[in-house]
């Protein structure tokens, strides 16, 4: 078992966010004694779960959701299987968004240095767009998809 102290170490967050979870019904099997919360293992992968759906962009009604689903046992499995194939897309389709933006971050990198190691750009601009350095032209193809 572990404090909501030791909870908050743990997943480095506020203490706070773990009350408004269990405020929210999160953590149904949530131990007390006294007036003090007890994390057990199952609370933790709860946790687990609620920072992933979290980071993938539900928000805490559509957690609960979840939750009130797991409640319901096996009936609901094709509900949680759904929620968790359409935060993959999204998270899939952020993830290209990215590396598209990380791909254009690079080639303008390269692109400065190269311009500052010429002292122009005119050379840049006559390998625009096709007649770049292989690494180079798949950082700027990328970038421009």
């Amino acid at each position: 078992m572990y404090s909501i102290g030791q909870v908050s170490k743990m997943f480095d967050l506020p203490i706070s966010t773990l009350r408004y979870y269990d405020k929210e019904g999160l953590f149904p099997n949530l131990k007390r004694e006294g007036n003090i919360r007890k994390f057990s293992d199952a609370e933790l992968e709860e946790i687990r779960v609620i920072e992933c759906l979290k980071k993938s962009g539900l928000e805490i009604k559509d957690i609960k959701q979840f939750f009130e689903w797991s409640s319901q046992g096996s009936s609901t499995y094709e509900n949680r299987k759904k929620m968790f194939e359409l935060r993959k897309s999204a998270v899939e389709e952020e993830i290209h968004a990215l590396e598209k933006t990380l791909a254009m971050l690079e080639f303008k990198c390269w692109y400065y240095e190269k311009a500052m190691a010429d002292e122009n750009e005119d050379g840049i601009k006559d390998m625009l767009p096709d007649k770049l350095p292989a690494k180079i032209q798949a950082l700027y193809d990328k970038a421009h998809e």
